[in-house]
C-alpha cells in the first residue's frame, strides 16, 4: 500500500480517505456515466474494499441498473451536486471513486475503455489503452 487516497466533492461537505491500492482504474464510456459526468465518460478508480474507506458526510444516491440487470448507485454531495463514488449491489466490497474528485487526480492512471461501444465520436482518448465494447471479462 502506498500513500492513502483522498479526496472529496467540490465544497468539501464530502470527504474520503482509502487505505488501499485501486484494482482497477478505467475510463467508462457508457451512457449512464456521460449523462453522470455531463461529457463523454466517467474516470474511476475501483478499490476492493468498503472497510478501507474512511467517509464522512452526509451524500445522496442514485441508482441504475447496469446491462447485467444489477444495481449501480451513484453518491454524490446534494449541497454542491458533486459526484463522488458509487458502489456495485452485485459486488458489496467495491468501492469506486471519481478520478476528479481525487485530491490529486494525477495519481489517476488509466488501465482501459470500458464501453467504448457507446463512445461518442467527439470523446477522444488515449488510442493506446485496450478498449472494450462492454465490461472486460472478470
Amino acid at each position: 500500500m502506498s500513500d492513502a487516497y483522498s479526496g472529496g466533492c467540490a465544497c468539501g461537505a464530502v470527504r474520503y480517505t482509502i487505505a488501499d491500492d485501486p484494482i482497477f482504474a478505467n475510463h467508462c464510456q457508457c451512457r449512464d456515466c456521460q449523462r453522470a459526468s455531463g461529457t463523454g465518460h466517467g474516470s474511476y478508480l475501483t478499490f476492493p474494499s468498503r472497510s478501507a474507506v474512511e467517509l464522512t458526510g452526509a451524500v445522496t444516491h442514485w441508482e441504475v441498473a447496469g446491462d447485467s440487470g444489477n444495481l449501480k448507485s451513484h453518491a454524490f454531495c446534494p449541497t454542491c451536486g458533486s459526484p463522488v463514488y458509487l458502489t456495485l449491489a452485485a459486488m458489496p466490497d467495491l468501492f469506486a471513486v471519481h478520478a476528479a474528485s481525487l485530491d490529486d487526480p494525477a495519481r489517476f492512471t488509466p488501465q482501459v475503455v470500458t464501453y467504448a461501444g457507446a463512445a461518442q465520436t467527439w470523446d477522444h482518448l488515449d488510442p493506446a489503452l485496450p478498449a472494450f465494447a462492454k465490461m472486460p471479462p472478470g
